[in-house]
């Protein structure tokens, strides 16, 4: 059995596994470093570029205690200036599966369109890949370029590799892909919103897979207050 975290500052102070999983994972910000690292090691300011909102004293909070909490490794490079790379453990890479699930009850009951002054980050979805997108039959490596994706406004290189059991997805240029999907920001996310589709993107190579992993991670369906399912509007 793995060495069991100490207990958070605020515990909910239940013997119960959903408590305990919840005393690591609660916290506002964790899951989405989770998922943030997902795509491989990154640095502080990195973390900060694709977390909006968070401050520099909660970021620095939440990776000291996830480090302790054994979610997280820190590593520290002999460089000027100092350079510290945070990277999952085994154990917050088990959590994919349960960001996929939570990801797939927002598609259900609480995807829309982008709200006015919500930050579109595309790279955010595609950080999801490793618990969204499965293999079933479609196997192969995906290029992905968000033209405008990055923060000073060049392309947003991602590279994913679907699997017969497991997909990744790295912040990298693929070599040699057996599909490419580009657009800027404004197609990809029409291509992820309710009622959208993937017109706008520009999709070479194999398009099976292409479309394979697009329809993996645009989902369309909702729910009603009173259950009924309908297409987001």
């Amino acid at each position: 059995m793995p060495q069991v975290p100490p207990p958070k500052r605020h515990p909910y102070d239940q013997w119960s596994p959903d408590a305990r999983a919840l005393d690591l994972v609660g916290d506002k910000w964790t899951l989405l470093i989770v998922r943030d690292l997902a795509a491989g090691p990154r640095r502080f300011v990195e973390l900060q570029r694709v977390l909006p909102g968070i401050s520099t004293e909660q970021l620095r909070s939440r990776l000291n205690r996830m480090v302790a909490d054994g979610m997280l490794t820190r590593k520290r490079y002999r460089e000027v200036p100092p350079r510290v790379d945070y990277e999952l453990t085994p154990r917050a890479q088990e959590l994919m599966p349960v960001l996929a699930e939570l990801a797939l009850w927002g598609y259900r009951w609480a995807w829309s369109r982008p709200r006015p002054g919500e930050r579109v980050d595309i790279g955010a979805i595609m950080r999801l890949v490793p618990g969204l997108v499965s293999g079933d039959g479609h196997q192969g490596e995906i290029q992905c370029t968000i033209t405008d994706g990055h923060r000073e406004g060049g392309p947003l290189n991602l590279t994913v590799v679907i699997g017969s059991e497991q997909s990744t997805v790295a912040e990298a240029e693929s070599e040699a892909p057996d599909a490419r999907i580009s657009g800027n920001t404004h197609a990809w996310t029409a291509a992820f919103s309710p009622g959208g589709g993937s017109d706008a993107l520009t999709i070479e190579g194999d398009r099976e897979l292409a479309e394979h992993m697009l329809s993996s991670l645009a989902r369309t369906e909702s729910h009603d207050a009173d259950g009924a399912d309908r297409a987001v509007a």
